[in-house]
């Protein structure tokens, strides 16, 4: 059964993120520039704090492409850290000529004390580095990778801010390609106008006040064919799939696919989507899509939805009690530059995530070494389905 996995390696202030991925079929056009795109708008974003000042990310492909198209092997790529120069003190793979000062009080809500404990390291800049959310670049990429081959066959993935805080933008019944497009082009990555000035207003009483905030995106996958996924183990569902993937993504807590915890709260009269047939499509439809276009673990044919909740950052200017794992005393937890809140950045990183996901499964169920092979495969499927 083919799939496609994929590692990253890197720290945050090292000197360069690394990514490989592997199962992406040979033949897909494939060039840096459709990775910096991702790459730049997870950089961007109303909140972002002074790091992205300093990095302009871009990918270097070191493996696995050759003038302009995919090979079939891993493909390894490399995002340099600018910011390296300024932590050679700190942050050289080599020994360093004098012993820099350990972090040693760790931040409530990051991995600090959790990494420190588990790894047996005294100097938490051991494990924040690695449990940073710069990690996240070259999962973009990655993500982005797997976008240009669901795009190949007819699926795209997009997110947008549906809440900040306490604002939340209000139900839309706007198509996927409206929101697609409003979404790109907010600095907040939320479609409607009004609620993104009260988001903006919400971040900066924020700063003012030493704190972060959170919220929610939410994530479409258009074009998705029936069929995806599995329902006879409890590890190809791809409802589990997608929930873990969001889930792995820093400061996420929550996630739902379509109505989610709202179904809980009403009848099923009210969750569950009526069945019609398109004669003239010759294809199954509902009129509504409250399953999120998932169900039993199988994608059914309709828009993917997902919700994604993320907490407030856990870096905060107005420090909370820590203890100092050496000496055991009372302080208030050090300080990393951080952002006031990262919801739209984390969007893109959760449409990098749904995009592969999502291209596992393609993968997974059409096989395919070459891309040819692999839209063969689903044009017979989708001429299957036409008969069913």
């Amino acid at each position: 059964m083919s799939r496609l996995r994929f590692v990253t390696s890197g720290e945050s202030h090292g000197p360069r993120l690394t990514a490989i991925v592997e199962g992406v079929p040979a033949g897909l056009a494939l060039l840096a520039e459709d990775v910096d795109v991702d790459l730049a708008r997870r950089q961007r974003g109303y909140g972002r704090g002074g790091r992205m000042k300093i990095e302009t990310d871009r990918v270097e492909f070191i493996g696995g492409v050759r003038g302009g198209e995919t090979l079939g092997g891993p493909i390894a790529m490399s995002i340099p850290n600018r910011d390296h120069t300024n932590w050679l003190d700190r942050m050289s793979p080599a020994p360093m000529l004098a012993q820099p000062e350990a972090l040693t009080r760790p931040r409530p809500g990051h991995a600090d004390l959790a990494g420190g404990l588990k790894y047996d390291r005294h100097d938490l800049r051991d494990i924040l580095e690695r449990a940073s959310a710069r990690e996240t670049a070259p999962r973009t990429a990655v993500g982005a990778v797997c976008r240009t081959l669901l795009r190949a066959v007819g699926i795209d993935v997009f997110a947008h801010v549906v809440a900040i805080g306490p604002e939340s933008a209000p139900p839309t019944v706007l198509p996927p390609s409206e929101l697609r497009a409003r979404s790109r082009t907010s600095d907040l990555a939320c479609v409607d106008p009004v609620s993104a000035e009260r988001m903006k207003d919400a971040i900066r009483e924020a700063a003012h006040s030493g704190d972060t905030l959170g919220g929610v995106f939410e994530v479409i996958a258009t074009g998705v064919m029936p069929g995806l996924g599995s329902h006879v183990q409890w590890d190809r569902k791809l409802d589990g799939r997608l929930a873990q993937a969001f889930m792995s993504i820093q400061a996420i807590k929550g996630v739902e696919i379509g109505l989610g915890f709202g179904a809980a709260r009403v009848r099923g009269s009210e969750v569950h989507d009526a069945i019609h047939y398109d004669g003239a499509r010759h294809a199954f439809t509902r009129p509504t899509n409250r399953a999120g276009g998932l169900e039993g673990g199988i994608t059914n044919g309709e828009p993917v939805v997902c919700r994604v909740a993320m907490k407030p950052i856990a870096t905060l200017k107005k420090a909370l009690a820590s203890v100092d794992v050496v000496t055991k005393e009372a302080y208030e937890a050090a300080f990393e530059r951080s952002d006031v809140c990262a919801v739209a950045a984390a969007s893109v990183v959760g449409e990098a995530m749904a995009c592969i996901v999502l291209a596992d499964a393609l993968v997974e169920k059409f096989g395919g070494d070459s891309l040819g092979e692999l839209a063969r495969n689903v044009e017979t499927y989708r001429a299957q389905l036409a008969g069913y």
